[in-house]
C-alpha cells in the first residue's frame, strides 16, 4: 500500500518566526500560518474561513525565515504533517503541525529603519534547507 504525506499551504504569518536552537546546535524555527477559504452558502451568503497552522523549519532555512518574515508575510510552505504527543503538567497534550520542506517568501518584506519600501514589483525569495535530521532523539526536541 502507498502512503503520501504531502502539504501545500499559502497564507499570512499570525506572528514573527520564533527561533531556537536544540543542544546539538541546530537552528529549529516555529511561526503561525493562517490560511484563508472564502466560499458562498447554499444561501448565497459569503463566508469567510480561517484555519490556523503551526509550521516548523529546520536548519538555514528556520534561520532564513526568522531573519527575513514577520507577522503578515505572505509565504508558500511545502512540507509534511507530523503529529505529536507530550504530557505536561499531567495532562496529555497533542499538536498537529506541517514540518516545511520549502518556504517561499511571497509579497513585499516590511520596510525595515523607517526605510520606504520600492514599488517594483515584489520578488519571490526560495529557501531550501535541511530537515530534522540533526534531530535524532526526543531530547534535542525544541518543543
Amino acid at each position: 500500500m502507498a502512503n503520501l504525506n504531502k502539504v501545500f499551504l499559502m497564507g499570512n504569518l499570525t506572528r514573527d518566526p520564533e527561533l531556537r536552537y536544540v543542544p546539538s546546535g541546530a537552528p529549529v524555527a516555529t511561526f503561525g500560518l493562517a490560511v484563508n477559504r472564502r466560499y458562498v452558502t447554499q444561501q448565497g451568503e459569503k463566508k469567510d474561513e480561517v484555519c490556523f497552522v503551526r509550521v516548523v523549519v529546520f536548519g538555514k532555512q528556520a534561520e532564513s525565515c526568522s531573519q527575513h518574515l514577520s507577522k503578515g508575510r505572505l509565504v508558500f510552505v511545502e512540507g509534511r504533517l507530523q503529529y505529536r504527543s507530550w504530557e505536561q503538567e499531567g495532562q496529555k497534550r497533542t499538536s498537529l503541525d506541517v514540518v516545511a520542506d520549502r518556504v517561499q517568501f511571497l509579497g513585499a518584506p516590511k520596510p525595515s529603519g523607517g526605510v520606504e519600501a520600492h514599488s517594483e514589483a515584489p520578488k519571490e525569495e526560495l529557501v531550501k534547507g535541511a530537515n530534522e535530521t540533526d534531530l535524532k532523539s526526543d531530547e534535542d526536541s525544541p518543543f
